[in-house]
């Protein structure tokens, strides 16, 4: 009924006001600081790790090609989500209808990008260890542009499809959104017209972009595992372990928590969603270039070799 009469109100919401992370005014402080703190480790962490890449020249492989791309990703991602969400810790968060869009947009156009990106990260892991032989022809440089021309083929069609069902609804009830960002569950709450065509994208898109990723990630980590028992040398072993292994923790953390946040029961707390939602969009990204340089002595070299030269400059 409440919707009935909101969809004969011709009037439509121009903005909308982001309640953020948390209403308890005790937590505010701390968690901008908190969050803050985390926006400069991940710039400083995703930053770093693209300009060792481009100034290291044994780095110039094609692993370390899509480790750039997705430290890339990563700045990217957090900048779209982060000072947004800081602001609604010191004030009432107010975004336009526009800048609400174009931040789904974005976001989502990464976090598909990532998906994808990942999933490049495992097949060349895959070709590496598996196919050593023929690693420079199945990795070569036009593979890997063109891989990384259909990761953002990918992004862009998945967002597009997002943003075009979005912009079809009519927002004139409520414009309090429960989230600290515009994401497409609290943004469907608000609409006074049919959501039926957006649910049915969201199920599709984020089906087939979680589901064809994490498949292939998991027949590439089926075949190096099979692959890798049948090493003799104990040491061959490690190594191969020791390659893949950073890769599996960050897929892990990103499409555990993003599997959690779509395919979950709808009747899961919002509060829930916002953490869920936090892992992916902003840990994730904060983690990574220390999940990826830890263990990772191609990465301690390249930084020894770039503070020396610094020092002797």
């Amino acid at each position: 009924m409440t919707r009935e009469m909101a969809s004969g109100n011709n009037s439509s919401v121009k903005e909308f006001i982001l309640l953020g992370l948390t209403q308890q005014p005790e937590l505010q402080l701390p968690l901008f600081f908190l969050f803050l703190g985390i926006y400069v480790v991940s710039m400083v962490g995703n930053l770093g790790l693209i300009v060792l890449i481009v100034l290291s020249p044994h780095l110039h492989t094609p692993m370390y090609y899509f480790l750039f791309n997705l430290s890339f990703t990563d700045l990217c991602f957090s900048s779209v989500i982060i000072p947004k969400m800081l602001v609604s810790f010191v004030k009432q968060n107010t975004i336009s209808h526009a800048e609400c869009m174009t931040q789904l947009f974005f976001f989502a156009f990464f976090v598909i990008d990532e998906c994808y990106i990942l999933t490049a990260m495992a097949y060349d892991r895959y070709a590496a260890i598996c196919k050593p032989l023929l690693y420079q022809v199945t990795m070569s440089y036009q593979v890997c542009h063109m891989m990384t021309v259909c990761v953002n083929v990918m992004g862009f069609v998945g967002a597009m499809a997002h943003i075009v069902c979005m912009l079809r609804l009519t927002f004139c009830g409520g414009n309090i959104i429960n989230h600290y960002m515009c994401d497409i569950p609290p943004l469907l709450k608000l609409s006074c017209t049919s959501t039926y065509i957006n649910e049915l994208v969201v199920f599709i898109v984020v089906g087939v972009n979680v589901t064809v990723p994490s498949l292939t990630i998991f027949i590439s980590y089926t075949l190096i595992l099979s692959n890798i028992l049948g090493i003799h040398s104990a040491e061959g072993r490690s190594k191969a372990f020791s390659t893949c292994g950073s890769h599996v923790v960050a897929v892990s953390l990103f499409f555990g928590a993003a599997a959690f946040m779509y395919f979950k029961p709808s009747s899961e707390s919002v509060d829930n969603d916002k953490i869920s939602t936090i892992f992916y969009t902003i840990v994730g990204p904060m983690l990574n270039p220390f999940i990826y340089s830890i263990r990772n002595k191609d990465v301690h070299i390249a930084l020894k070799k770039a503070l020396k030269k610094n020092a002797f400059t």
